[in-house]
Order: structure tokens, then C-alpha cells, then sequence
């Protein structure tokens, strides 16, 4: 209980959602002695199972409803980032004035003697987040992958042995429920706007991201993306909108970047290599990721861990890293080769929830390519996807609920073939135009959530649906 401050002790804590993350808060929670309610809308076996779980360590749980007045009498309430800000029961908790925080909030008051390297951005973040933490682990360090990469930090917490460093990928809406947030090294790897359609603007998405600098001192470490403008005003941005006097936030600011070799990392095009604090690392074709955007989150992980103790920049080190990074391959989901069948490349990049990481898959095709795009709009114009696919692109076969969206931003500007199908059916349309030589990329800039639960399912389905060609 000396993890939690006073007033979250001083009554029950309400933990909304009974997935992962949920259910790890409420276990932990229950276990450190602390009153806790949990509720999730949903009542399918996997809630039901989860429940029981929280019950077993001592935790009240509701499944197929919320009891509302229970969260507005309670002295915190732990949400996770899949619940929208409008949901009833975290309307009812500001309406009472009931202190709200993330899952990870929680998890990191347990972990005191871990540290924390902790990687925000729109694009990029989780594969930077697991470089970070595979990087360390080849350095022969206790290191774990945890927050929206998909391992919930109460998890962590939850283990017996809590490791050395905690390599932590970070959204918009945790940073926005995380107020004790102080990592030992922030990384911002890019901005674009994302998430429209559950912020108000793309200001509104900004500060929240703003947010990981909001315990800054002059022990903190920054590694920020010097080739985005973005990001480097984003620096200079305080808690309340106001602009940092010094021009960066409070501690040491580091750089990466493909272009600059003033930058702290750096890919030296002329050699092909990418070097970190003036020093050659590895040669870029012994870094087995697609694209150049890739080999930014490679140098931005590596600048992290170089610059997050002195033990880590020696030649030594530096040899060790190198092996980590030849060792990394492709996180699933993520420009993913499913396999070539019939001379026809398929990529599975169903993570490319918005236009901008679209549009880094679709520029790092070097092959004629018949796009999918389409899903659930979140609320970003397609418009800015003409230039890219006119390329390469030779057919963008739309589907989903964003096909009008989809439409009226492409129409006349991109060989668009509207299809008002099941996903089945839009990957057997790939099938019947692609030809030998061409890729068919998965780079839908939408959520999954019209058609799958989310874009793991999507991506999942894409690569069953696409290793069927082969008996085509």
C-alpha cells in the first residue's frame, strides 16, 4: 500500500474495463490491499474469465454493466486507452470530480526502482519501442517491453522480479492519464495528425503528446526527431499551451536524423551507415527493416539506450548494439512480408491506422502496387495519398465504412475501385488484378474496427487470406 498516495487509499478505486490492462490494474491493485471495484460493458467469456480472476484476488467485479453512482463515490478511477473520453462511467467519474489515470500510472508506482525509456509519436513508436528494449536486452540488460506495445505495465509490476529498465511505448490517451510520467529518456519519433475522430483538432491531439515532457528536469534525457518541425516545436511546449523561455524542455536534448549529420544519430548516405554520437554503428543493409522511416526508429532506439548511461557508449557497447540491431526483424503488422506467391509480393502493414503511415508505406514501395485501404474514418482527409500513389500505385481498391470518405478525396485522382464487400472478398479482388512483379500492400489508413476488433485481427486475417494464393 505505500505505492498508492494517501487519497487513492482513502476509498474503494473503480477500474473501468476488464481486458489486459484492465484486469492487471485491478489484480495488482487487490493484492497491494486496496478496495477495488471493476466493471466492463461487454459480458463474453473472455470478460467473464477475467472477472473471476479479480474476484479471486479480492476485487468486486461487474461484467455486462457499469454501476455508475459506485464510480462517482470512488477515489479514483484507472481507465485504459481503448475507452473513449465520453464513456458513461469516466463521464460519471469527472462529473464527480473523481481523479482519473491510466493503467500505466498505476503500474509505474510499483516499479520505483525501474528504469524508463519512454517512446511517444504518431508513427513508429512501437517498433522504436521494441528496438529500445531488445537493444538493452543485448547489452545484457533486464529489460521489458511494456505500456501500448501490448504487455500492460501492471503486468510487469505484477511479476515477482521487477526488471532494470522498462522500455515503454506511450499513446496520446495514456500521456494524457499519466501524471507521474518521468522517464529517464523521452523519445518523440514523429507528429502527424492521428485520432481525429475522438480529438476536437490536431492541436488537442498534440498537447496530449506534448505531455510526455511535463515532468521535465535538467536530469532528463530527450531523443526528438530533428527532420520534423513538429516535433521540435513540440520541445518547447509546456502543460497549459505556454512556450519553454529556453526554447527546449528542461534537461539534455539529443537528435536523430536521415538527413543531417549534426544530428547526435544519423544515416551518412554516402557510406550507408548509420552512426550514432560520431561514431559508425552499422552498415544499413545489416538493419533488416523496410524503408527509411525504419531506419529513423533504429536510430532513435539506438541513440536512446547509447545516451541512457554512460556503460552504454563504450566501444564495447557500441559492438553489442550493432549485433542487436543485425539480430531485429519486422514486428508483425508492421510492413510485414506475408510471402511471394505467383511472382506477387503481399505486405501486411494493417498497424497503418492513419494517412501518414500510409503514405510512409506506400513511398517505400518499389514495385507496381495494388493498395487496400479502407476501414473505419477516423476523421483525416486521404487527399494527401494522391501524390504517392500516383507513383506506384496502379489500383487502390477501397473498402469499409470510409469508402465515401475514401471517394470523394481520390475520385479522379487514383485508379480507385470501390468495393462494398467482406474482407474475403476485397483480397480475392487483389488477387484477380495483381500480376507478377506487383505487391499487394495492406496499408489501410483506418481503424479495423468496422469489420475486426482491431487491426491484430485485420492483419491476422490478411496474411491467412494471402498465403491461400498459393493454391490459386
Amino acid at each position: 500500500m505505500r505505492a498508492l498516495p494517501p487519497e487513492w487509499r482513502r476509498g474503494e478505486i473503480a477500474v473501468i474495463g476488464l481486458a489486459k490492462s484492465g484486469s492487471s490494474a485491478a489484480m495488482l491493485l487487490a493484492r497491494a490491499g486496496a478496495r477495488v471495484y471493476a466493471s466492463d460493458a461487454a459480458s463474453h467469456e473472455e470478460v467473464e474469465r477475467a472477472a473471476a480472476f479479480v474476484r479471486a484476488a479480492g476485487a468486486d467485479a461487474d461484467v455486462g454493466r457499469h454501476d455508475l453512482g459506485r464510480i462517482g463515490r470512488a477515489s479514483l478511477v484507472v481507465t485504459s486507452p481503448g475507452v473513449p473520453p465520453d464513456a458513461p462511467p469516466l463521464v460519471a467519474a469527472r462529473d464527480a470530480r473523481v481523479a482519473i489515470v491510466s493503467e500505466v500510472e498505476v503500474g509505474l508506482r510499483f516499479l520505483a526502482g525501474t528504469r524508463v525509456i519512454a517512446v511517444t509519436g504518431t508513427n513508429g513508436k512501437t517498433t522504436t519501442t521494441a528496438l529500445v528494449g531488445h537493444l538493452l536486452r543485448a547489452l545484457g540488460r533486464d529489460a521489458v517491453d511494456a505500456g501500448n506495445i501490448g504487455t500492460p505495465v501492471c503486468e510487469i509490476a505484477l511479476r515477482p522480479r521487477h526488471p532494470d529498465w522498462l522500455a515503454l511505448e506511450m499513446s496520446s490517451f495514456q500521456l494524457h492519464d499519466t501524471p507521474g510520467l518521468r522517464p529517464n529518456v523521452g523519445v518523440v519519433t514523429n507528429l502527424s495528425p492521428d485520432h481525429l475522430d475522438r480529438y476536437s483538432d490536431v492541436d488537442d491531439y498534440y498537447a496530449d503528446k506534448a505531455l510526455i515532457f511535463r515532468n521535465a528536469t535538467r536530469d532528463s534525457t530527450w531523443v526528438l526527431n530533428a527532420d520534423d518541425a513538429g516535433v521540435m516545436r513540440l520541445a518547447v511546449r509546456l502543460p497549459g499551451g505556454q512556450v519553454s523561455k529556453s526554447g527546449a524542455p528542461p534537461g539534455s536534448v539529443r537528435t536523430f536524423s536521415l538527413s543531417s549529420d549534426t544530428a547526435d544519430a544519423y544515416l551518412d548516405r554516402s557510406r550507408a551507415v548509420l552512426s550514432v554520437c560520431g561514431r559508425p554503428v552499422i552498415q544499413r543493409d545489416d538493419v533488416h527493416l523496410f524503408g527509411d522511416h525504419n531506419v529513423a526508429n533504429a536510430l532513435a532506439a539506438t541513440l536512446a539506450v547509447t545516451v541512457a548511461d554512460p556503460a552504454y557508449a563504450t566501444p564495447e557497447a557500441r559492438a553489442l548494439l550493432a549485433g542487436g540491431l543485425r539480430a531485429f526483424r519486422a514486428i508483425a503488422h508492421r510492413l510485414e512480408i506475408v510471402g511471394e506467391y505467383g511472382g506477387v509480393l503481399w505486405i501486411n502493414d494493417s498497424k497503418a491506422t492513419n494517412v501518414s503511415s500510409t503514405r510512409v508505406a506506400i513511398e517505400g514501395m518499389t514495385r507496381p502496387t495494388i493498395l487496400l485501404l479502407g476501414g473505419r474514418h477516423k476523421g483525416e482527409p486521404y487527399t494527401a495519398l494522391a501524390d504517392p500513389i500516383a507513383r506506384i500505385v496502379k489500383r487502390v481498391l477501397a473498402f469499409g465504412e470510409a469508402r465515401p470518405e475514401i471517394e470523394k478525396d481520390l475520385a479522379g485522382r487514383a485508379p480507385l475501385e470501390l468495393l462494398d464487400a467482406p474482407f474475403p472478398e476485397v483480397i480475392g479482388r487483389a488477387r484477380a488484378v495483381a500480376e507478377p512483379g506487383d505487391v499487394v500492400l495492406l496499408a489501410p489508413a483506418c481503424s479495423s474496427f468496422d469489420m475486426f476488433r482491431n487491426y491484430v485481427e485485420r492483419g491476422t486475417e490478411f496474411r491467412r487470406l494471402a498465403s491461400g494464393v498459393r493454391t490459386a
